[in-house]
């Protein structure tokens, strides 16, 4: 599998396993899980605090029969900051946080930590405290923010020593906000409305690497597109073009995003080793400007 560089920094596959709905597999299941995404090439593993409540990353840890020599062969990234009906970027909550996942996850620390999504009451000296404490005590190598805007990045960065080297974004064929704007730019349509301050082109500016998630989703959770009926035409375009590279409108989707000149990292949450598979093969197709925009058409954007 073609690999990018987070931040410019660590060599990861173009693909990851999310791992939220990982508890809801048997520990040999979800062997089975891990031991698929290796055979294709994935080396990151994406988790959070909250997937449940924690439980998937002690899932994962049992499964992948965690010690110190697999530990080096692969990547791990775990976020925090979503509590029980509000957020919490205080220095205790992020540094207890930490602490909780690598006992969950039985590593000694985390290639990438995310902050989950914005705290408004976020005091930035105590989120650069923690990445301090985290950072110097081995248990972070790297930082990153999920659902972030460009100005909260700044209002981080002005405080943290170390380069928040990811953006954790929604992204899917159905879900394109963040290329909306930028394609009908001096319009005056409504997807010519500035929502997210440009953060595509500014995590490109920045060198900060976008994570696409729920890349086969539309709305918020509201449900997949794939062989969704208020999705026809899309269906039928991806099928029409997954019939040209010979794999599976799974995989037409999630080239899509890896498709895009910024390097997108495509987050696969799916539990099932099968679709996986057909998953990992949008690595070997790179879509032409044409196939692009007509599965960007297909799914009800127009072109100004």
């Amino acid at each position: 599998m073609k690999q990018i560089r987070l931040g410019g920094i660590l060599p990861v596959s173009s693909i990851s396993l999310g791992c939220m709905r990982m508890e809801q597999l048997s520990v040999k299941e979800a062997a089975g899980l891990i031991h698929t995404a290796l055979e294709q090439g994935i080396n990151f593993f994406e988790h959070a605090d909250i997937y449940g409540q924690g439980k998937s990353e002690e899932i994962f840890a049992k499964a992948f029969h965690m010690n110190a020599a697999v530990r080096e062969t692969i990547y791990l990234q775990t976020k925090c900051g979503i509590c029980n009906g509000y957020y919490d970027f205080s220095t205790e909550h992020i540094v207890q946080s930490v602490e909780n996942s690598l006992k969950r996850l039985q590593t000694e620390y985390v290639d990438t930590l995310l902050l989950h999504r914005p705290d408004t009451l976020m005091e930035p000296e105590q989120v650069a405290e923690a990445f301090d404490l985290l950072h110097q005590s081995g248990k972070v190598r790297c930082f990153g923010v999920s659902n972030c805007n460009p100005m909260q990045i700044e209002l981080l960065q002005k405080y943290i020593r170390y380069p928040l080297i990811i953006n954790q974004l929604q992204l899917s064929a159905a879900h394109t906000c963040m290329l909306d704007s930028g394609i009908h730019v001096n319009t005056k349509r409504e997807e010519a409305i500035m929502r997210d301050g440009s953060v595509l082109e500014y995590c490109r500016l920045k060198d900060i690497s976008i994570q696409a998630w729920s890349p086969f989703q539309y709305g918020m959770f509201e449900g997949v597109f794939l062989d969704n009926d208020k999705f026809r035409q899309l269906n039928q375009v991806l099928k029409q073009i997954a019939a040209i590279y010979h794999v599976t409108p799974s995989a037409i989707a999630a080239a899509f995003i890896l498709r895009h000149p910024a390097r997108i990292q495509v987050i696969a949450g799916t539990t099932k080793p099968e679709r996986l598979i057909d998953i990992c093969k949008a690595d070997t197709c790179f879509l032409t400007r044409q196939e692009w925009y007509e599965i960007y058409r297909a799914a009800g954007h127009d072109l100004p």
